[in-house]
């Protein structure tokens, strides 16, 4: 097989752009939706990239694509361009205006209640103009967003070490706790049944989580089917209502029953369940100076805060 010719001229940053929405889309036509093209347009755009690397980079299938170990190498190649770029451009806007700047922090449910919101506050402090954009997603979501340099540092739970493309750092570790409204017939028990447990709704992690492996290996050593009454929901807006209004049960990290007066922490142990919060970052780019700036508040702020049993 010949090395491929990706730079005479044939291969455009479409193609990038391209490959990285069907990637994630898992279909042409998600992908031409997304980006405001014809599916048409979209597959002959991948025709294209295909001919010119010479290798199938998705396998077709009733429920639409999936890539190939081509596409899948390709697309980590094509979301480190398309991050290198994104970065170019906003590292020129930061050295014209070096009092503003913009970075964007994907978070999850470990990192966005209470560590994120108080770095941001640390932050602005000493730098008023610098825009900071939430986005908030799962963990599989958002490294997809941090390799396309739509995301320049993830906030949350580490459940991966670190690798070629990515870099993760421990902040602080922190355990999970059951969490329940103060209301809840279970929340003023001392010793609360573990058979009890499943006489409740639940509000379980999606089933792509770590959390809720971890959730399911603890009803399996204790001899207990998964609720059947539950709900999955990634929305902590979402969850917090859930909990104060009904008496659903749900596995949150300790900050957030310490922090919340609506919600309590039920006497159920739960000690091989725990998580490492930490900063999530692309090992292949440099960080932006604004990214830095949120990296360092990020880092001061763990120092301090009170890290709840």
């Amino acid at each position: 097989m010949n090395l491929p010719k990706l730079l005479d001229g044939r291969l455009k940053i479409r193609h990038l752009v391209l490959i990285d929405a069907l990637t994630r889309q898992g279909s042409v036509g998600g992908a031409a939706v997304e980006l405001h093209v014809t599916q048409p347009v979209a597959t002959r755009g991948l025709q294209e990239v295909e001919e010119i690397l010479g290798v199938a980079l998705y396998e077709r299938g009733p429920r639409g694509i999936s890539p190939t170990i081509f596409g899948q190498a390709f697309t980590e190649h094509a979301r480190a361009v398309l991050a290198q770029l994104n970065e170019a451009g906003r590292h020129v806007l930061e050295l014209a205006d070096a009092e503003r700047g913009t970075v964007s922090v994907g978070t999850h449910l470990a990192g966005s209640s209470v560590l994120l919101p108080m770095a941001i506050g640390l932050l602005k402090q000493t730098r008023p103009s610098l825009t900071v954009i939430v986005r908030e997603g799962t963990p599989e979501a958002l490294l997809a967003e941090l390799e396309a340099g739509r995301v320049d540092v993830i906030v949350g739970r580490l459940t991966s070490p670190t690798t070629e493309f990515i870099s993760r750092r421990t902040l602080y570790d922190e355990t999970v706790r059951l969490c329940c409204r103060p209301q809840h017939p279970l929340a003023q028990i001392l010793d609360v049944p573990l058979e009890g447990l499943t006489a409740y709704p639940w509000i379980l992690p999606g089933v792509e989580t770590s959390l809720r492996r971890e959730l399911e290996e603890f009803f399996v050593r204790r001899g207990l089917d998964l609720p059947r009454n539950r709900v999955e929901v990634t929305s902590f807006l979402t969850v917090r209502k859930l909990l104060i209004e009904y008496d659903f049960i749900a596995a949150l990290p300790s900050f957030i029953a310490a922090e919340d007066s609506r919600l309590r922490a039920l006497a159920v142990p739960l000690d091989t369940v725990g998580h490492s919060v930490g900063i999530t970052t692309a090992a292949t780019r440099a960080l932006s100076p604004s990214a830095v700036a949120l990296i360092d508040s990020l880092e001061t702020t763990a120092q301090h805060i009170a890290i709840p049993d």
